[in-house]
């Protein structure tokens, strides 16, 4: 992919930016203009950003320089299809530089359509395939806690239309009972499940045992208040309810 002359120029001025304490947020719609390559998915690419960014910015102990200690937060994208958001607010905490965004989806680029772990710093799962991150993640919680590592967190987030896949109720039905509070699970509800019913997202987790609520996906103050409520002996879950993607 050829990168033109504004895609250099932005790149420089956010690079530079984060250098001077740069108001992350506020350049995460920059660093995704970077990407112009073909995106698949474009609500999904755009559904997760606060989220994420609360995440990033207030929530998970995790940085570029922490990202392999065993002490770390774990977070797991499950909704990997659309990863431009998620591009962007690594960007923006420095675990990829800036420059290789312009290249997003391009043949030698490691920001591919679907995140990669062994080519994208900071990913802890390959994703995109919907249904496995929630699994993925219940085995990390089960993993963490087998090693005697109580502190770390397991955070992962997932699509609505994900939980149409049985993978998913089996992890919602076996975690609830396990106790697993280490574990958190973030749920994009943008209403792309084929077989839901308002409000049955946090019903569907809180019948297994979960401490659950359910928020304004936009709104950063509420969904920093949701995940880090206590919640002790179950796991949590966050309904962050957002634009229907095809308003």
């Amino acid at each position: 992919m050829t990168t033109t002359a504004t895609q250099r120029r932005d790149t420089d001025r956010y690079e530079h930016g984060y250098e001077q304490g740069h108001d992350g947020y506020a350049a995460l719609p920059g660093l995704m203009r970077l990407m112009s390559g073909d995106e698949k998915h474009g609500p999904a690419a755009t559904s997760t950003l606060d989220a994420l960014w609360v995440l990033y910015d207030r929530v998970l102990r995790v940085t570029p320089a922490t990202a392999d200690d065993p002490g770390r937060d774990r977070f797991l994208l499950s909704k990997g299809h659309g990863p431009m958001a998620y591009y962007a607010v690594l960007a923006a905490k420095g675990f990829v530089p800036a420059g290789w965004l312009p290249g997003f989806g391009s043949y030698d680029s490691p920001l591919g359509h679907h995140p990669d772990r062994v080519l994208v710093p900071g990913a802890e799962i390959g994703s995109g395939s919907l249904g496995h991150g929630l699994p993925i993640a219940v085995g990390t919680a089960l993993g963490l806690r087998a090693q005697g590592l109580d502190d770390p967190r397991v955070w992962v987030l997932v699509g609505d239309a994900e939980l149409d896949e049985g993978s998913n109720h089996e992890a919602i039905a076996y975690a609830g009972p396990a106790g697993l509070d280490r574990l958190h699970t973030v749920v994009i509800d943008n209403s792309s499940a084929s077989w839901a019913l308002p409000g049955g997202i946090a019903r569907r987790f809180e019948a297994a045992g979960w401490s659950a609520a359910t928020v304004d996906g936009r709104d950063h103050e509420a969904l920093y208040a949701a995940f880090t409520a206590p919640h002790p002996g179950r796991p949590r879950v966050v309904v962050a309810r957002v634009e229907p993607k095809d308003a």
